[in-house]
């Protein structure tokens, strides 16, 4: 008697694995795909974030934070370039900027201290601007900082730029470039400093930054995280405005 010959099982596993793969673009792959195609020209030119994990903006932004950045607040830009397609404004001072450096590449996040045509002169942490001193107004510790600065002696300050007031802070401890200048900013070029001054690379290091550098503004806190309490949520700053 003959044994029965067993069915080959090539075929049909061959047609269970094309089922897997076509549900798989259709279920997660091409979904994925097409939010893809729409989110990330939307960050790129219209609406972004940026996360900020160092202390060069403190008290404004401290470190756990992520920023809304208006990619609109300046110029319309092609998507993933920096080439503009239409422009309506320019920075101005004491505006919070988000911008590619021109040390490394990266995107860092400054305040506009001087705009084309500005001179800026430091003189022992008091900034002038074309000649005149900046306004500067005492201020208490400011709460959520990223750590105990105390021993530091910080001095914390409300600084009147562009008649916008906003808080810096100063670390006489550190070594730290307190008296430049004067400098007068180039056409194009923009002066621009973190907040923590004594703890910011920035244009006194790095000279003024392109305008064609300059990626949006950053206007809100969207999320801020303290890595210090096991990444206990600073509920108190979320969605705050930056001033």
């Amino acid at each position: 008697m003959n044994s029965p010959i067993p069915e080959n099982p090539g075929p049909s596993r061959e047609r269970s694995l094309n089922r897997f793969i076509g549900a798989l673009w259709r279920e997660w792959i091409c979904p994925v795909l097409v939010v893809a195609a729409l989110v990330l020209p939307f960050k790129s030119a219209i609406a972004d974030w940026e996360y900020v994990p160092t202390g060069s903006m403190e008290p404004t932004i401290v470190p756990v934070e992520l920023v809304f950045v208006n990619r609109l607040a300046y110029d319309l830009k092609i998507p993933f370039t920096t080439r503009h397609l239409m422009t309506w404004g320019d920075p101005k001072r004491g505006d919070i900027v988000v911008f590619y450096s021109p040390v490394n590449g990266e995107r860092w996040i400054k305040r506009v201290i001087g705009v084309p045509g500005d001179v800026v002169s430091m003189n022992q942490e008091r900034l002038s601007i074309n000649g005149t001193p900046v306004d500067y107004a005492p201020l208490r510790l400011p709460t959520g900082l990223s750590g105990d600065f105390s021993n530091q002696n910080a001095v914390f300050a409300e600084e009147q730029l562009g008649g916008r007031p906003h808080p810096i802070m100063v670390l006489p401890q550190r070594s730290a470039l307190r008296t430049f200048g004067p400098v007068r900013v180039p056409a194009e070029k923009y002066f621009l400093m973190g907040d923590s001054r004594d703890n910011s690379e920035d244009s006194r290091y790095i000279g003024c930054v392109d305008r064609s550098r300059i990626l949006g503004r950053a206007t809100d806190i969207i999320v801020s995280v303290d890595l210090d309490r096991w990444g206990q949520p600073r509920f108190g700053r979320f969605l705050s405005k930056l001033p």
